[in-house]
């Protein structure tokens, strides 16, 4: 979808500055997309003002009056009614949504608003709780598009800002797998040697190197691995502690650090 925002808002002429536009390839593109959140509650919301600040145009959706009237007061554009009911999405503005972030603390709900919005070609992204994860996972991910937990996204949050250092739990993928960013530091078995000669265990596989202050990117083979450096790994839980141990060192400070990639 954010593809599909870029191309059909080219801007010509060159429009102003601060205008949510960038040249690509010659081409100036619009990169403001445009947004439906159901919920205005404790997720809705913050996500609804992230994603303004980042110049995106947002709608909300909320039945309950208060929840309505405390987005309204942060100047957010706010239809009132059931986020399942199609009347009401199509009065957000649904069919020229990009996506729809179906964000409420009720699964049905939820569900229902993915699939209308789905319907409008929107992408969609469902909130579930932690307490469905397992079964609600197998019968509804392959219907919306992704599936968030909040809970889930904040325990990763608070464990890395309680561990601070040198590894940094990114995302869990399933039961069994995480993606977590490792920082060589001075005790690390591996500095000095090259992305090939790293050996981790079989469930471990690495997925994007950054040297020191630069971004990640795909990994060379042969870039060495120096202080600071940072890999991004797939991995079992079952080996996490082995793969800490092999790219930063000493377990006891090796921890890990807020904020993305």
């Amino acid at each position: 979808m954010v593809w599909y925002a870029m191309t059909r808002q080219k801007a010509s002429p060159r429009p102003g500055d601060g205008d949510g536009v960038t040249l690509l390839r010659g081409v100036y593109v619009r990169f403001r997309m445009r947004f439906v959140i159901i919920g205005a509650g404790r997720v809705g919301l913050r996500t609804a003002r992230v994603l303004r600040e980042e110049g995106h145009d947002v709608t909300l959706v909320e039945r309950d009056d208060r929840k309505a009237d405390r987005a309204r007061d942060q100047a957010f554009t706010v239809v009132q009614g059931d986020g399942s009911r199609e009347t009401i999405l199509d009065e957000a503005g649904v069919t020229e949504a990009d996506a729809v972030g179906a964000l409420t603390g009720d699964l049905n709900t939820n569900f229902a608003a993915c699939m209308i919005a789905k319907h409008h070609g929107a992408r969609t992204i469902m909130r579930i709780d932690e307490d469905y994860r397992e079964d609600i996972y197998r019968k509804y991910a392959d219907e919306v598009d992704e599936i968030v937990y909040p809970e889930r996204l904040g325990a990763i949050g608070a464990k890395n800002a309680l561990l601070g250092g040198n590894i940094r739990a990114i995302a869990d993928i399933a039961q069994n797998l995480q993606i977590v960013e490792l920082s060589i530091t001075e005790e690390s078995p591996v500095r000095g040697y090259t992305i090939s000669e790293l050996q981790l265990p079989a469930d471990a596989t690495v997925l994007a190197f950054g040297k020191a202050g630069n971004p990640v990117t795909i990994p060379d083979p042969d870039e060495s691995l120096e202080l600071d450096d940072r890999l991004v790994v797939l991995a079992d839980f079952e080996v996490l502690g082995d793969v800490r141990q092999i790219v930063v060192g000493d377990a006891s400070r090796a921890t890990a650090t807020t904020g993305g990639i």
